[in-house]
């Protein structure tokens, strides 16, 4: 698997010598399948096969397999964050080159050839029900990343921050979707060039 994909990367144990626990393999493995084939599709039969463990280990760690759905989502969330982060430390003081920086690294894993998208639109997609664990932590991820492009649009003196937020997000999602139908040479190649043009017609405006 390419280290560009989206997926949360592998945790286990905290000793390097120590063994994982069965939570620790359990949520290792789920963060493969539920990425690749999806939260519905992949069966508990599966995953305790795939883990290692069995089946009264995996309910004595998670209590359904909504709850485990909501484990993967946020590790998932965590791993975003991190990569966000790690994105904006790179420009500091400038958001403009934080933006772009950012949404150069999510065009760049939208191209590679493992890639099945943003896991948490993918949750949203699969659980409409508003109520359901795994949704609920997909759909803060979403408000949070809302909030956190139009603060930068804001640090950058753009006069309607909120509408050049919007566009930014949308333009995210609209890479996360395009990656998984074209691959290498779609259009999400074009992502930081479309939002370095969105920015500089908002700030225009």
């Amino acid at each position: 698997m390419a280290s560009g994909s989206d997926r949360p990367a592998a945790k286990t144990g905290k000793g390097t010598d120590a063994p994982p626990r069965a939570a620790d393999r359990i949520r290792a493995t789920v963060r493969e399948l539920f990425y690749r084939q999806g939260i519905r599709a992949v069966g508990i039969e599966e995953i305790v096969e795939r883990a290692g463990v069995t089946k009264p280990s995996l309910y004595r760690n998670f209590a359904s397999k909504d709850e485990l759905a909501a484990a993967y989502m946020r590790d998932y969330d965590a791993d975003f964050w991190v990569r966000f982060d790690a994105a904006i430390a790179k420009h500091p003081g400038d958001p403009r080159a934080q933006i772009i920086g950012y949404l150069s690294g999510v065009g760049e894993r939208a191209q590679s050839a493992d890639y099945r998208g943003c896991g948490m639109t993918n949750a949203a997609v699969e659980f409409p029900a508003r109520d359901n664990p795994a949704r609920l932590v997909a759909v803060e991820n979403k408000r949070e990343l809302r909030r956190r492009l139009t603060e930068l649009a804001r640090a950058m003196g753009a006069p309607e921050p909120e509408a050049l937020g919007d566009g930014l997000y949308l333009l995210v999602e609209g890479a996360y979707a395009s990656g998984q139908l074209f691959g290498e040479g779609g259009p999400s190649r074009s992502l930081a060039a479309a939002a370095d043009r969105l920015i500089t017609a908002s700030l225009k405006g």
